[in-house]
């Protein structure tokens, strides 16, 4: 059924686009990562702050009995079948599952896509604010007299990685090692884990679901490269960014309906563009503007072109 439309007066109609297009999505994402790459480099801070604050967190965790790295970092250290692939989980699985779930959510699941790429992001961005604000020193990098092991460094030949970092050898430099709280390695799992029993639609997706974040947590802090509370904190930050992404993705709305006003593109038959409509049905080319409603000619000066007018029984005008 047409619309009715008052005359005279503009009307515009926006079609929001439901399913992102990859071509944006990817420049996306590594704006995203390349901030957050950056954001670490870039909140070093000093060496004595973060060791400060590296040993003010495990005198909290003492108080608590909240201090399980020690024990599950001597596990770690003296059982090489577990020190060892503990350290290419953390090499390399924080750098691999993650885009994968993008990727699987884009494909298979567009209708939660844009939710939790925005989830991950604002909570990713909030991470920054951590590593700047509170650079931390973790396990690893304590002086031995505190008990912990490097267990990067003690398996470093099994690896890519060298004894720096877990960067690949020669590039430890390129990393802040000082960038632990909170661990974003617990965040991006428990971001996964959470997609993972939400829509993973089997029970093997489900376990692993409760499994990854829960295993990495070991990890991290059985390889000393993270306190526990920096895995709480991961956990915190992830929560904050749920409840932050509903308002971030309506900002993102606004921004895109007013940049859609100002230069409208038309496309039909898809409904994921955006159109502009004028009074009396008529619609524009892109670009085009009608400043108001043709108006009709009469007599000699009508168009060559009109077509014409019917009477109310639909006897054509010019025949009455």
């Amino acid at each position: 059924m047409p619309q009715t439309e008052t005359p005279g007066t503009p009307r515009t109609r926006v079609s929001v686009r439901t399913r992102p297009r990859w071509w944006t999505e990817l420049p996306l994402i590594l704006l995203v990562y390349g901030c957050y790459t950056a954001g670490r480099l870039l909140a070093r801070g000093d060496v004595s702050t973060a060791v400060g604050h590296g040993l003010d967190l495990l005198r909290i965790e003492k108080a608590l009995h909240l201090d399980f790295e020690r024990p599950l970092n001597r596990l770690f250290t003296h059982q090489a079948w577990i020190g060892v692939p503990a350290d290419f989980w953390y090499a390399s699985l924080h750098y691999l599952v993650t885009p994968v779930i993008l990727v699987w959510l884009f494909r298979n699941r567009s209708e939660v896509y844009r939710a939790a790429r925005t989830w991950l992001m604002t909570s990713t961005l909030i991470g920054l604010i951590g590593f700047t604000l509170m650079p931390t020193c973790p396990p690893r990098l304590l002086s031995a007299d505190h008990g912990f092991v490097d267990t990067m460094a003690q398996y470093s030949s099994y690896g890519w990685w060298g004894s720096e970092a877990s960067a690949p050898r020669g590039m430890g430099g390129m990393t802040n090692q000082y960038a632990a709280m909170p661990s974003l390695h617990v965040g991006w799992a428990l971001w996964c884990g959470v997609l993972l029993w939400r829509h993973g639609g089997t029970r093997l997706a489900k376990v692993l679901g409760v499994a990854y974040p829960l295993l990495t947590a070991i990890v991290v802090m059985g390889t000393a490269n993270h306190y526990f509370l920096d895995a709480a904190a991961g956990v915190a930050v992830m929560g904050v960014g749920l409840l932050l992404a509903p308002r971030v993705m309506r900002a993102a709305d606004l921004v895109v309906a007013r940049l859609a006003r100002r230069a409208p593109v038309l496309e039909t038959g898809s409904g994921d563009a955006v159109s502009v409509i004028v009074s009396g049905g008529c619609q524009t080319s892109a670009g085009e503007r009608i400043p108001r409603q043709r108006q009709e000619r009469t007599g000699s000066a009508a168009e060559p072109d009109a077509a014409p007018a019917e009477a109310g029984d639909g006897t054509p005008a010019a025949t009455r």
